[in-house]
């Protein structure tokens, strides 16, 4: 795998898909999350977690990285000049980027050649990819908040679900688990402890995101807790570009055709 996989960065079987980041009150889209797939000739299409390992082991990552990043921003931007405003684009980083000496200018240069803000990128870390990225790690992430650039914290609740990392480093959201949204509904710790993060989070000025909601019942717990926004196929599953703005469009026709629908009906 690790020999195909140098040949899919030279061949471009790498593709994103991407999936929807919805606001919980008004319903509208806010954001969209890049994530990477991999067009195997042979195998169909592979999932991120089958060869980031192999891609992180065999030095890979972050030439994969730098391709995801700027390939997502490129997408952003193609879609705002096409009249889709989507406020920011959400691309996942390891630690080994962390690590890397040029994260920064990556990310700087990305930006600088789509022509988009900071404030247009959102870049997600785990607890475990900032612990494993040493004392270095305080200066990167200070240096791309310099750039105006947002951080989340994923699949928060599953690792350390530290304070500490919450007071120390400039996170502007947190993203929680699916293993706690998916049954938010129907089991009572998952509900308290969905609902405890969510009070916290905003009590440190945090925004919050809920991955992995599926139905109106986690839906409709997560609005009520306070959850700003979420994630998950109940929307819509991470999508091609191309299907992606089909969907949006089939959506946003749906909803034109219920207001004239109301407007009739008044």
């Amino acid at each position: 795998m690790e020999r195909e996989l140098h040949h899919a960065l030279e061949r471009n079987e790498l593709c994103l898909h991407y999936q929807a980041q919805v606001d919980t009150a008004s319903g509208r889209l806010c954001g969209v999350e890049a994530l990477v797939r991999w067009q195997h000739p042979r195998r169909g299409l592979i999932g991120p977690h089958e060869f980031i390992g192999v891609a992180e082991e065999a030095g890979l990552i972050s030439r994969l990285g730098k391709w995801v990043l700027r390939e997502s921003l490129r997408q952003l931007a193609l879609w705002r000049r096409g009249g889709l405003e989507l406020a920011q684009m959400s691309v996942n980083v390891s630690s080994l980027q962390l690590q890397g000496a040029d994260l920064v200018d990556v990310v700087r240069e990305a930006l600088q050649d789509t022509g988009l803000g900071g404030s247009s990128l959102c870049l997600e870390l785990t607890e475990s990819a900032i612990i494993e990225s040493g004392p270095q790690v305080t200066g990167t992430l200070s240096d791309i908040k310099r750039l105006g650039v947002r951080l989340a914290l994923d699949d928060f609740g599953t690792g350390y679900s530290s304070l500490t990392y919450l007071r120390r480093f400039p996170i502007d959201e947190l993203k929680i688990d699916r293993s706690f949204v998916t049954n938010c509904d129907s089991d009572a710790n998952n509900s308290a402890i969905t609902a405890a993060i969510i009070a916290m989070a905003h009590r440190l000025g945090l925004r919050v995101v809920a991955e992995g909601v599926e139905t109106p019942q986690q839906l409709a717990f997560i609005h009520a807790s306070g959850a700003d926004a979420y994630q998950g196929y109940l929307f819509a599953k991470p999508l091609p570009a191309t299907e992606f703005v089909r969907l949006l469009a089939a959506r946003k026709a749906a909803h034109a055709d219920a207001d004239a629908d109301l407007v009739v009906l008044t």
